[in-house]
């Protein structure tokens, strides 16, 4: 993988992770209240599971 693929990768998340914000700022305002609720172990749990998404659909990809 060359450096412009990683920029471009980060350029895409950047983009995703402001889409809800942007377009529906009262849900996501209300989504990160719900989410400051959840204990870290929560947490923990979807963000394993988002870090593990992301490698098998990285492992597909290649």
């Amino acid at each position: 993988m060359d450096s412009d693929t990683l920029w471009a990768a980060l350029a895409l998340v950047l983009v995703f992770e402001g889409l809800f914000p942007l377009l529906a700022p009262g849900g996501w305002r209300n989504t990160f209240r719900k989410l400051l609720d959840l204990k870290d172990g929560q947490l923990r749990f979807f963000g394993l599971c988002s870090v593990g998404l992301g490698l098998v659909l990285l492992w597909f990809s290649t």
